[in-house]
């Protein structure tokens, strides 16, 4: 179907997108949750600079500086468990020798 949409609308795919044809779910899977592991350490990182910027411009006024305090310690407690999930990943799969990052259903062969 998609062929035929492309040769009708005649419409190709620029060269640097030619590997994209042959991605399967489990490449897919894989390429979601490195997405999602970077995604979710580089917001916990930028909460971590906005609260010690909160805390230096704070000047002084305590409610601001345990506002920053709470932010800052928000973002260290998200970093700790987001590199805690992909150690215990990471440990999980070179103990049993398995790799979880990849989804593959390979249950009728």
């Amino acid at each position: 179907m998609k062929n035929l949409l492309a040769q009708v609308i005649n419409i190709n795919a620029p060269a640097q997108f030619s590997n994209l044809q042959n991605i399967d779910f489990g490449e897919l899977v894989t390429i979601a949750i490195t997405f999602a592991i970077i995604v979710a350490a580089l917001a916990f990182f930028f909460m971590l600079i906005l609260g010690g910027i909160k805390w230096i411009t704070s000047g002084g006024d305590k409610g601001k500086i345990e506002s920053a305090r709470s932010q800052i310690t928000a973002g260290l407690i998200g970093l700790v468990i987001v590199f805690a999930a992909w150690a215990i990943l990471s440990i999980v799969e070179n103990f049993f020798q398995v790799n979880l990052r990849s989804f593959n259903l390979n249950l009728l062969r």
